[in-house]
């Protein structure tokens, strides 16, 4: 029997174990809350976890398509990236899957045809660690950009309403940027 036939069969066990792996990431009353609130409406949070670790699974099973399980990956690592994690942190629910799968195989006798499976399972899901990492640190890059944006925002209408700020015609604007531009070519 092969490894993938193995873990399929071990689906449910392994997801449920993996997902407990995550949440234990949480601090106590959110794990509850994330663990115990099915209502996806409720727990948005949750059903993302739970839904993208099933789909990542399901896409290495199947040797799935790399573009596939970015998209699960980003479903979750979004989630991450929001909350108050650091990147090892956010992305170390990838790591998990390898000890969860060990765990649930560890009573099956490991021949070397199981053994070189399990070696190459684990550096697909070494990959997809770095896959989530880098997206991660899009995601991180993106909130700044935006925090960022509504920093100068805020700044701008308070300097405004200061009367700080004098707006320049359409006109005068033209006007500056082409003395400007001319400037430029003289040096």
């Amino acid at each position: 029997m092969s490894l993938k036939n193995i873990l399929s069969d071990k689906k449910s066990e392994l997801l449920a174990s993996w997902f407990d792996r995550i949440l234990d990431t949480y601090p106590a009353e959110t794990a509850k809350f994330l663990r115990n609130q099915k209502d996806r409406f409720a727990n948005p949070v949750g059903q993302t976890i739970r839904e993208g670790i099933e789909d990542i699974f399901r896409e290495l099973l199947q040797d799935g398509d790399i573009e596939k399980v970015s998209c699960y990956l980003d479903n979750v690592i979004r989630v991450r990236a929001v909350q108050e994690f650091t990147a090892s942190q956010a992305v170390a629910f990838v790591f998990f899957l390898k000890s969860v799968i060990r765990d649930g195989i560890k009573d099956i006798p490991l021949t070397d045809e199981l053994f070189h499976e399990l070696m190459t399972l684990e550096a697909q899901i070494d990959s997809l660690a770095l896959i989530a990492f880098d997206i991660f640190m899009q995601c991180r890059e993106k909130l700044y950009d935006i925090k960022a944006n509504e920093m100068k925002n805020m700044t701008y209408r308070l300097l405004q309403r200061a009367n700080m700020i004098t707006e320049i015609r359409d006109e005068e604007k033209d006007n500056n940027l082409i003395a400007i531009q001319k400037k430029e070519v003289k040096t």
